[in-house]
Parts: C-alpha cells; structure tokens; sequence
C-alpha cells in the first residue's frame, strides 16, 4: 500500500500523545539524528537511546541477547506505552572486513559477523521488544535494511553477505509482521532504506555522482516514512521517499 507523505508532521502527530520512543544504535550518525528529531517533535514522554558505545542501562550489543533483554526490561520498567522502536544499527564493513566482490573472496567468519549484527541481532530485538508495543493506538517497529537487500533489485551482484543478511532480515521482519497483526493490528512492523547517508558505515563506498544525504536529512525523510505509516502497512520495505522497495 503506497504512503502518503503529504500529511506527515516533523511532531509525528499520526502517533497519541506520549508514550515512549526507543531508538536502538543511536550513537550513531543516523541513529542519533532520529533520537533527537524524535524529542523534538515534542510528540513522546521520553526518548530511550540504546548503543553498543554506551554503559550501564543504555548498553544494548546486538550480538549478546542479555544485554538486548535488560534493556527491554527496563523499557517495560518504565510503565510507558512504547511507540515507536527505530533500529538503526547495521553493518557493512568492520575492521579487515569488506563487502565481497566475487565469491571467490567469500569467508565463513565474516558472513557470520554480518549475519549475526544485520539479521539476528534486529531478530532478537523483535523477540523481545514486540510484545512491549503499546496494545491499542498506533505503534511502529521500524528497522533500517537496504535496498541492495532486495532479491527482485539485484542486478550487479556482488556484496555477498551485507545482501544476504539484508535480505534475512527483510523476510525476518515480514514474518514478524504477520504475526504482530494478530494482536496488535494498528502497529506496523517494517524495513526502511535510508538511502546513502554521511557516516562511517558509507563513507568508503561513496561515488561522484551519488546522492548522499546528511544524517539530518536522512533521519526526517525516514520519520516521515514512519509517520505516514499504518497498521494496513506492517510487513512492508520502503525507501526514505515512501516508495515501496520489491522484496
């Protein structure tokens, strides 16, 4: 179902008043410009930021499952309904690890890595944050994916593991959606391609000619996308414009 952005507010007024955000990455360049967008528009009692950098109750590492489930307790701690969850965490490249340009380079060790931040870890964080969405009135479980995840899209191959773990991912969360609808049928459950944006995770892959966005530019875009979303879109894979993405 195609979004209608014409009406989105930068106060995300399409979410009831208060309630709780939780952004999870948001120490990063994405991550913390939707943190702060989110406080701003005045809309939620309090925003939660999670980040691997971080310690004490905003420690949430996508790779231990302890950690993700302490956080979720202290957001159920709060008493708050909770809203809105913005994932923001992803990884493309890390240390000697880098997109794959021909199967030949293929290496067990870093497609784990991969799939276990950019596919498993976003799993867990549906496994246990789901159920703490608010149970009536609208709520968002919104995850950044990307476009080079999408099967029908594919047309230059390459990027082995970053496309396959995207890929899980996108089909993880359609599953999920299908599930949350069961009981929570005004929450979506969704993926969001940001597009190229400043940050360390781009910077190398960036081409002349390429449009990149800055992280503040990128956050509004996709808090937008999330304010024009309903329960009619849970399941579904859209870019920073509102356009539907082909799984």
């Amino acid at each position: 179902m195609p979004l209608d952005l014409t009406r989105s507010s930068p106060q995300l007024t399409s979410f009831p008043d208060g309630g709780l955000a939780v952004i999870i990455g948001a120490s990063g360049a994405i991550g913390s410009e939707v943190a702060r967008q989110a406080e701003a528009s005045g809309r939620f009692s309090s925003v939660l930021r999670f980040a691997r950098s971080t310690s004490g109750e905003s420690f949430l590492d996508l790779t231990d499952e302890a950690s993700i489930a302490k956080a979720a307790a202290h957001i159920a701690a709060t008493g708050q309904p909770l809203r809105l969850v913005f994932n923001a965490t992803g990884m493309l490249h890390d240390g000697d690890i880098q997109p794959e340009k021909s199967w030949r380079t293929l290496d067990p060790a870093a497609m784990a890595r991969s799939f276990a931040i950019n596919a498993i870890g976003p799993a867990l964080l549906m496994k246990h944050l789901l159920p703490l969405l608010a149970g009536d009135g609208k709520s968002v479980f919104a995850t950044l994916s990307a476009r080079v995840g999408s099967i029908g899209d594919n047309h230059l191959g390459g990027w082995y593991s970053y496309r396959a773990a995207k890929a899980a991912l996108n089909q993880l969360v359609h599953s999920a959606a299908i599930e949350l609808a069961r009981k929570r049928p005004d929450a979506a459950c969704v993926v969001l391609h940001p597009g190229t944006v400043t940050s360390r995770l781009s910077d190398p892959f960036a081409k002349a000619g390429l449009n990149v966005r800055p992280p503040e530019e990128a956050a509004a875009k996709l808090l937008a996308v999330v304010d024009a979303l309903n329960g009619q879109h849970t399941g579904s894979f859209h870019d920073a414009e509102g356009k539907e993405i082909v799984w």
